[in-house]
């Protein structure tokens, strides 16, 4: 089986997200840390989270994946952007200590101009500042779509920055199939071959988290523009092939689809249908 969920509010708290998600029908879910545009965090309330761990366990919830802001740019080219990403990266991975054992996913970042290679290097630099060993937490890289400059279009560049980080045993891979279809990886006719690639340059162990979305685009657009599932060029034929490969199973599937509450509901009771066919 694999566990599926959407974005939620943290606006009301941790055990409301629980509780939201629950009543939707799933058994994961997401949140962003702060404002997905930037800004200051939520204070935790330890209480709150305690309420949310009963539910966990109460209703067997997969691995939650916090989502940081897109501000959050660790390779810009202006110093001051790149040391604001980085106190956004530290406040949030000391909070994510408050939520135990969960995943914290990030966009690796956009060069704007530098070139990959420098890119690469300032964001296992930004890494390297903010893990540490008795952390709890798994920080996830992000496959991109490859659109302007960002880092992490292909799966040789999220390795490059993981052989870079020392503490790179905290680190995994969250793979957005939006983004990996428009950077130009077919997994609607070579699915198999591109886990394959996968394994063999990142490695399965690593992957830790799917981003559930179907695209508005031919494969290798570059694009990263998303849609709901089986309304975009990969179908819906080629989503389910995805849900239930052999490999992808026990991990959380975010829907990060073009939908309201409602939306997100129907496209979980979909995807529980495919693991109870």
């Amino acid at each position: 089986m694999i566990y599926i969920g959407c974005h939620l509010s943290v606006t009301n708290g941790y055990e409301a997200m629980g509780r939201q998600m629950t009543e939707f029908g799933g058994n994961t879910f997401a949140w962003f840390t702060r404002n997905p545009r930037g800004g200051k965090a939520k204070e935790i309330d330890d209480a709150d989270v305690k309420k949310l761990q009963a539910i966990l366990e109460k209703e067997k919830f997969g691995k939650l994946v916090a989502h940081a802001s897109y501000t959050m740019n660790l390779c810009s080219a202006k110093e001051e952007t790149r040391a604001n990403g980085l106190d956004m990266l530290k406040q949030d991975l000391k909070r994510m200590e408050q939520v135990p054992n969960q995943l914290y996913n990030f966009h690796p970042g956009s060069h704007t101009g530098q070139g990959p290679e420098i890119g690469i290097q300032q964001i296992a630099d930004g890494l390297n500042e903010s893990l540490w060993p008795e952390m709890k937490t798994t920080v996830l890289l992000e496959t991109m779509a490859g659109k302007g400059s960002e880092v992490g279009k292909t799966f040789e560049e999220l390795r490059e920055i993981i052989d870079r980080t020392t503490l790179n045993e905290k680190l995994g891979v969250c793979l957005d199939t939006c983004h990996i279809w428009d950077g130009g990886y077919d997994i609607v006719n070579d699915l198999d071959g591109v886990l394959t690639k996968f394994d063999k340059i990142i490695g399965l162990d690593r992957l830790k988290a799917i981003h559930f979305n179907d695209s508005k685009n031919e494969c290798g657009a570059a694009k990263d523009r998303h849609e709901k599932l089986g309304q975009g060029c990969i179908g819906m034929e080629a989503m389910k092939r995805i849900a239930l490969h052999p490999a992808l199973q026990n991990l959380p599937f975010i829907l990060e689809t073009p939908n309201d509450d409602q939306g997100y509901i129907e496209e979980i009771a979909l995807v529980n249908s495919w693991m109870n066919d």
